[in-house]
């Protein structure tokens, strides 16, 4: 089996440290929260295998990380065309691509996203594969809602989904009132 080195670069935002994982084409392979780096090791070892994958410190900003800056700084569009490169299952990647198709600003609820992808009786598995991400925010799987609008489970915990959310609303409005965008404050 061969080893997958990949950069790892730590980037502050107002909502935790993040870690971005590229490979040497500078493909996003993964982004999670390092109060969740044990998830992060997980979904890399699922889809990669056991100890398939080593980590080594970036020695340069890559290209994700300036796009996620920007985006925490209020272009959320900066993320829209990031390349990524993911393993996963043909049905998590056709759940992760429709994801992609979701307008920063806006949610849909698992069942919505099941029908997107013209399996209606999926949402379980839409689920499933929506938790699987390993690319959160870029493949915005925090823009997925339970069917009563609530907002459900995220891979970084409710409040940054909460926050996700917020910081897309206001730069979409900001956007619309032709405004500068500011990006939102720490949750208290």
């Amino acid at each position: 089996m061969p080893v997958h080195t990949f950069a790892l670069e730590r980037v502050a935002t107002p909502i935790g440290l993040m870690l971005v994982l590229t490979d040497a084409q500078q493909r996003l392979r993964a982004v999670d929260w390092e109060d969740f780096q044990a998830r992060m090791h997980t979904l890399l070892r699922r889809q990669y295998g056991r100890n398939a994958v080593e980590l080594r410190d970036a020695t340069r900003p890559s290209a994700a990380r300036r796009a996620l800056e920007a985006y925490f700084g209020g272009d959320v569009a900066a993320i829209a065309d990031l390349p990524v490169a993911l393993g996963g299952t043909d049905f998590q990647r056709q759940v992760w691509q429709a994801l992609r198709g979701i307008e920063s600003g806006a949610t849909v609820s698992y069942g919505a996203l099941a029908t997107r992808i013209s399996r209606p009786t999926a949402v379980r598995a839409v689920g499933l594969a929506n938790g699987a991400n390993p690319v959160g925010i870029v493949i915005p799987c925090h823009r997925v809602i339970g069917a009563n609008a609530s907002l459900t489970g995220y891979g970084g915990g409710l409040h940054r989904k909460r926050w996700l959310l917020e910081h897309e609303a206001a730069c979409r409005t900001e956007r619309a009132a032709g405004g500068q965008t500011a990006a939102l404050s720490t949750p208290g």
